[in-house]
C-alpha cells in the first residue's frame, strides 16, 4: 500500500474522540484506560525507565517504583540500554515480593536481527526477574531502513514472534521520537506483512503539536487501527519548560487530554513521582478553548523544533552513538 492510499485509508479520523471513554478507575482513584484493541487496563500516567538507573542509591530508585505501584500506577517503562542495563536491574529488585503482579511491564530492545533481538531479549527478562514481558517494544526507528530491516529475512520481528509464542512476551510495539514519516512507514511494513503492532510509542506534547507533529500525522492513524497509544517526552526531557512558557502541569494535562492509553513521564525522585500522581488523581480532560489557549502560547516557541531536540539533533539517539546495539 503507498502512502497516499494508506492516509487515504485514514480520512479524517478524528484524534478528539472521547477520552473520558476510555476511563476505568483505579481502586485508588488513579485513572485506568484501555491500552488499544488488548483490552488491557492501564494506568493513564506510566512510570519511565531512564530516570530510575540516575539515583546513586538504588534503593531510592526502588522506592519510587515501587510507591508508583502502590498508589495505582501500573504501566512500567524500561529499556535493554538504559543506563547501561542498571535500569532493568534495580526494576527487577523492585519487583520482587510480589510487585511484579501490580504491574504491567514494558521494555524495549535495540537489536534489529534476529540474534541480536533474542539475545537482548533474554536479557531483558533476566534483569527485570521475570518470566514474561507484558509488552515488547522495538526501540529507536529513526532511519528509514529500519522497518525493513525489522521485517526482513532475519531480523528481529521473527525473534519476538517466536518470544511471543513462547510465553516470554505478550504484546509487541514499537518505539521512536525522531520522524512521523517514519513511523507511518513503520505501521505501514507492518500492515504489508499482516501484521498490526499492539502499541505505538512517540512524542506528544505542546511543542509537537506545532512542528514535524506527531500527533497530526500518526495519532490518527492509531486511533484508527485502534492501536494502543503511549505518549512520551510530555515535557521533552524537560526542554519543554526551559521555553518559560509552560509549566509542567500544563505539559502533562496537555499529553493527558489527547486520546493516550499511557503517557510515560520520567521521574527521578518520590517527590516528582507525586507531581505525576496528583495530576491524574485529579485530572479532567482541557476543553477545546484551553487547548487553543496553550497551543497559542506555545506556538511562537515552538516553530523551529528548537524545543524538541529529539527531533532535530543526534543528542538523544542511542543507537547511532551505539550502533553495535542494533546488531
Amino acid at each position: 500500500m503507498d502512502r497516499r492510499n494508506f492516509l487515504k485509508r485514514v480520512g479524517a479520523a478524528g484524534v478528539v474522540g472521547s477520552v473520558a471513554k476510555q476511563f476505568a478507575q483505579a481502586a485508588d482513584s488513579i485513572p485506568y484506560r484501555i491500552l488499544g484493541h488488548t483490552g488491557e487496563k492501564v494506568s493513564m500516567v506510566g512510570i519511565g525507565g531512564y530516570h530510575l538507573g540516575t539515583q546513586h542509591d538504588e534503593q531510592e530508585s526502588i522506592r519510587i517504583i515501587r510507591t508508583a505501584l502502590d498508589n495505582g500506577v501500573n504501566f512500567l517503562d524500561n529499556c535493554w540500554d538504559y543506563n547501561d542495563g542498571k535500569s532493568e536491574v534495580r526494576m527487577g529488585k523492585a519487583l520482587r515480593d510480589g510487585y511484579r503482579q501490580k504491574a504491567f511491564l514494558m521494555t524495549k530492545i535495540d537489536g534489529q536481527t534476529k540474534t541480536s533481538a533474542a539475545k537482548q531479549i533474554d536479557e531483558s527478562l533476566r534483569r527485570l526477574q521475570t518470566d514474561h514481558l507484558d509488552l515488547l517494544q522495538f526501540h529507536e526507528v529513526i532511519r528509514e531502513t529500519d522497518p525493513a530491516r525489522i521485517f526482513g529475512a532475519g531480523g528481529s520481528m521473527e525473534a519476538s514472534l517466536e518470544a511471543r509464542k513462547q510465553g516470554k512476551i505478550r504484546f509487541i510495539g514499537f518505539t521512536g521520537h525522531k520522524s512521523p514519516d517514519i513511523h507511518l512507514k513503520m505501521l505501514e511494513t507492518g500492515f504489508a506483512n499482516n501484521f498490526t503492532f499492539d502499541t505505538v510509542q512517540m512524542p506528544l506534547n505542546v511543542m509537537d503539536a506545532h512542528y514535524n507533529s506527531f500527533e497530526k500525522k500518526v495519532l490518527p492513524v492509531l486511533v484508527k487501527h485502534q492501536i494502543g497509544v503511549l505518549g512520551m517526552k510530555p515535557m521533552g526531557a524537560g526542554i519543554i519548560l526551559q521555553s518559560k512558557v509552560v509549566s509542567p502541569v500544563e505539559c502533562l494535562h496537555y499529553a493527558l487530554s489527547l486520546p493516550t492509553s499511557v503517557v510515560i513521564t520520567g521521574c527521578d525522585s518520590v517527590s516528582v513521582l507525586q507531581q505525576a500522581l496528583d495530576v491524574a488523581r485529579s485530572f479532567k480532560p482541557m476543553s477545546s478553548p484551553e487547548i487553543a489557549a496553550l497551543l497559542a502560547k506555545t506556538a511562537p516557541v515552538a516553530a523551529k523544533g528548537e524545543f524538541e531536540q529529539y527531533k532535530t539533533t543526534h543528542n538523544f539517539d542511542g543507537t547511532v552513538q551505539n550502533p553495535q546495539w542494533l546488531g
